[in-house]
């Protein structure tokens, strides 16, 4: 038996909640923001980003989210749906797109400059969660951003609720932003509250520690994942950057992997190619080591690539580069 089980004969494989913005790539190389004269733009947000990558490995995946009414707006819907993302629930509103500005001053040094003033994914409501769409779905997956301000919050909360009606399983993205946040606790709060509803939750060792600032303090990776464990979690993965991760099962099963040795170009991006790889992977009915190695290697071919979403992987990509790299370099993953 597969450690989370899918219901089958739906539509969608996947329906990602959040965010969905525009990034801005300097074109000159390894150019302090203020000096750039050029720029490069995709399609950005993390849950884009993961449907992006998702869909171009297979997957069928919806989206619930909102984009302003503007040629932003159209900019990012068209590139999901030529991706293969249905987009029919991505709602328009007068407010703005989130825009983030990427700076790449070396191979080790990277940041991004955010705009999330006002911005429309943040105003995703109620009124724009269908019961009929979530029904059609195996997996909902909440992004961490989502629950930074109302309404989006409750249009959150919402979609899960549905989705346990419908027994689609749930993955919380913990995707932390400091921008919109008034405070931590309300991050540990509204954060421990949705990933007691997960199935899955996927972070970074930082993410953690900023959700169980009230619940579970102090806490190392073995004691996080038994406390989501116990709340009911059924996978719990912990990433610790360059320092590799380590995803725990319910029924024992850990497995760590290193990183992909790749020469980087900027360092981020990697988190949205390992959940769009790790839980592809995860719903093909792999085994929990190979959907660690295959997110793992999907993270390393994106931070080695110029942008995020226009170069996820494809699938027959991410094979042969997982084939490549473990004949010069040998097994990255063990069993702890």
């Amino acid at each position: 038996m597969s450690i989370v089980e899918f219901e089958k004969n739906r539509s969608l494989d996947a329906i990602m909640l959040g965010r969905i913005a525009i990034d801005f790539y300097p074109e000159q190389k390894h150019c302090p923001l203020n000096k750039a004269q050029t720029f490069s733009w995709y399609v950005g947000g993390s849950p884009a980003n993961i449907a992006a990558g998702w869909a171009r490995l297979g997957g069928k995946i919806g989206f619930l989210g909102k984009v302003s009414d503007d040629q932003f707006g159209t900019f990012v819907v068209d590139f999901l749906k030529n991706e293969g993302v249905d987009t029919s629930h991505i709602a328009k509103g007068k407010e703005n797109l989130g825009l983030a500005f990427t700076e790449v001053l070396s191979d080790q040094s990277s940041s991004l400059l955010m705009y999330r003033n006002n911005t429309a994914d943040l105003h995703l409501s109620v009124e724009d969660i269908s019961e009929e769409y979530i029904a059609q779905s195996k997996l909902l997956l909440i992004s961490g951003t989502a629950l930074s301000m109302s309404p989006s919050r409750e249009a959150a909360f919402k979609a899960v609720h549905l989705a346990h009606r419908y027994n689609v399983r749930i993955v919380f993205d913990i995707d932390y932003r400091p921008q919109n946040w008034n405070n931590l606790d309300e991050v540990s709060v509204y954060y421990a509250e949705m990933s007691s509803h997960a199935d899955i939750i996927l972070g970074s060792r930082e993410e953690f520690d900023l959700m169980e600032r009230l619940v579970n303090p102090n806490s190392d990776d073995k004691a996080s994942a038994a406390y989501w464990h116990a709340k009911g979690a059924k996978i719990v993965v912990i990433k610790h950057g360059k320092d590799g991760s380590t995803a725990y099962a319910n029924d024992g099963q850990c497995y760590t992997i290193k990183p992909f040795p790749v020469q980087l170009q900027k360092g981020f991006g990697g988190g949205d190619a390992y959940a769009s790889a790790f839980l592809y992977s995860l719903m093909g009915g792999l085994e929990l080591s190979i959907c660690l190695e295959r997110g793992s290697a999907a993270a390393a071919m994106v931070v080695a690539s110029p942008s995020c979403s226009a170069h996820m992987p494809k699938l027959s990509e991410l094979i042969e580069f997982i084939e490549e790299e473990k004949r010069q370099y040998g097994e990255m993953i063990h069993n702890n």
